[in-house]
């Protein structure tokens, strides 16, 4: 298991347009892929769990990747997660 903590700076936040862009990478990933947030855990492959927790700008949010491949999918998924843009 690999996770990091990361607080979204993005001013829309893990709206639609770049949840879509986050689950569309996740699921070209070989592992598993979770997104958490105040306790809250939800697969990182579902736009729909995604858009459930509601992750606006300043909300910090665990990243945690399971399986193959789960340290360069991370890194892959953090950097997208640090570089949204509107």
């Amino acid at each position: 298991m690999a996770k990091k903590t990361v607080t979204i700076t993005n001013p829309s936040g893990l709206h639609a347009r770049p949840a879509a862009e986050f689950t569309k990478v996740a699921a070209g990933l070989g592992c598993e892929v979770f997104l958490e947030k105040e306790g809250k855990k939800v697969s990182g492959k579902s736009i729909l769990g995604l858009l459930t927790l509601a992750i606006g700008q300043g909300n910090v949010i665990d990243i945690i990747t399971e399986g193959a491949g789960e340290e360069e999918g991370l890194e892959k998924l953090v950097n997208l997660v640090e570089n949204l843009e509107e």
